[in-house]
């Protein structure tokens, strides 16, 4: 049976107050974002790790995940990997110390073809694969900036196995087109756990108001963008029923963590997206 997580920052609230929230919304999880602010392994001592825990056990709640999402260019450039790697690892240590094996991230865009940028990114990869393999844990790549068939051929050309794959449904309809339930298959050996969002790409007359996206995945680079929304769960593009079938078939039965990351009530949008999926899943 699929469980609800909730993306704990989604609230904007503080930490005691997201995870009081996402127990009065339904979840039965939260991911929490693990890369900066209070909850960065840097700023957290034994006992302040003891009293998160105790927040969100107390609640009832697990931890689906932590988001170990840094930013920039990924794991695209040499001179910032190491830096990346370590305090990535530390993520990891921390998830585990929270009762989760998993940390989501994105590690930039795998090139089509297979260049320097292309055997940077599965040095450190293999790197980070074999320190979760390590402890028991799995890095986790958000799906989204490439299509489905092209992040396997990657993840399949490492030479550990401790990088899978979160899929977030919502972000292969809105950057690359590709189709969810397609992913699903292509992408079964590796998902470990999921986001529930919804969106959709729009056409050069919609582009207005919306969300950005570079196409390589750098922040701050003038490169192509793909223009997107995102709208709360059920009105975009990505057809639940079909998806959430699919997940089922291949046995996946872990988190659909609800993310959202726009909006001007997203506590509202989040409930909304609970009852949605509760529909759905029975």
């Amino acid at each position: 049976m699929f469980k609800i997580g909730i993306m704990a920052d989604s609230l904007k609230l503080g930490f005691r107050e997201s995870i009081e929230k996402a127990r009065e919304l339904g979840a039965q999880g939260v991911q929490i974002y693990a890369t900066e602010g209070e909850m960065s392994p840097e700023k957290l001592t034994p006992s302040l790790i003891a009293e998160k825990r105790d927040i969100i056990f107390s609640n009832g709640l697990c931890v689906s995940a932590l988001c170990g999402d840094l930013g920039g260019h990924g794991f695209e450039r040499t001179e910032e990997n190491k830096i990346k790697i370590e305090r990535s690892k530390r993520i990891v240590d921390l998830a585990l110390e929270l009762g989760s094996k998993v940390v989501t991230t994105h590690i930039g865009v795998v090139p089509d073809t297979k260049n320097d940028t292309y055997n940077i990114m599965q040095a450190a990869c293999n790197e980070l694969a074999e320190y979760a393999d390590s402890v028991g844990a799995s890095f986790a790549v958000e799906t989204g900036p490439e299509k489905a068939a092209m992040l396997k051929e990657f993840l399949d050309g490492l030479s550990a196995r401790g990088v899978k794959v979160n899929l977030d449904p919502a972000n292969l309809v809105m950057v690359t087109g590709d189709d969810p339930v397609e992913a699903v298959y292509t992408l079964k050996d590796y998902i470990i756990h999921t986001h529930a969002k919804d969106g959709i790409k729009l056409k050069e007359s919609d582009r207005h108001e919306v969300y950005g996206f570079f196409a390589d995945g750098g922040i701050g680079d003038l490169r192509i963008w793909e223009y997107f929304s995102e709208v709360p769960l059920g009105q975009g593009k990505v057809d639940f029923d079909r998806y959430l079938a699919a997940l089922k078939d291949i046995g996946y039965d872990g988190f659909l963590t609800i993310e959202r990351e726009v909006g001007e009530d997203p506590a509202a949008d989040i409930k909304l997206a609970v009852d949605f999926l509760k529909s759905k899943i029975g």
